[in-house]
């Protein structure tokens, strides 16, 4: 396997996840806003793996499967880091829609491909405004302080809120083009 630019910036981002839980525990002051800034970068690196991919024409099997392996450790483990410094069932419940539909669709996705039906399920329009909505709520849940007045952890609540909604719809739209596939006589284990 050669190493693209593309999969360095997916192991880069995986590597930063240890760096923002360490600074996430940090005992001082300014803790939240270099856990927000590493999560930023980690979610910039998310953006920029996939568009040189394509613009340098460095997609790769490993790469496929990488980026999305990433993603979903980073905001699994920001979500668990939320929940555990605030264990109410407002930031637990989105936490779990959303963790909860990453399980569900990366296990929906496996048994596609496993029946040679994985284009199906490819990412779609939702999937990436919900995305958007999630990294943007992490962001400023990790952030957690008011910015020149704004209630920045306020907004994050909405905008995770907006992300568990899009998250669960998002859901639908897999399952009900999968549907046919699961209610058919396909080989299971």
């Amino acid at each position: 396997m050669v190493m693209t630019i593309p999969t360095a910036l997916t192991w880069f981002r995986i590597a930063l996840i240890p760096v923002f839980t360490v600074t996430f525990y940090l005992p001082v002051e300014w803790s939240h806003f270099a856990t927000a800034l590493v999560f930023s970068i980690a979610a910039i690196t998310d953006w920029l793996d996939g568009h040189l991919a394509r613009k340098l024409s460095q997609t790769s099997a490993f790469g496929a499967f990488l980026d999305p392996v990433a993603d979903k450790l980073m905001v699994a483990v920001a979500l668990v880091l939320l929940v555990q410094s605030e264990p109410t069932p407002w930031l637990a419940i989105p936490a779990i829609v959303i963790i909860g539909r990453e399980i569900a669709i990366s296990a929906l996705r496996e048994w596609m491909a496993g029946i040679g039906k994985n284009a199906a399920v490819a990412v779609n329009k939702i999937g990436k405004i919900k995305t958007t909505f999630q990294i943007t709520a992490l962001i400023m849940l990790l952030y957690h302080n008011p910015l020149l007045g704004i209630p920045v952890r306020e907004l994050g609540y909405i905008a995770l809120y907006i992300a568990a909604a899009l998250t669960l719809w998002s859901m639908a739209i897999y399952l009900r083009v999968a549907w046919p596939l699961l209610n058919d006589n396909h080989p299971c284990k």
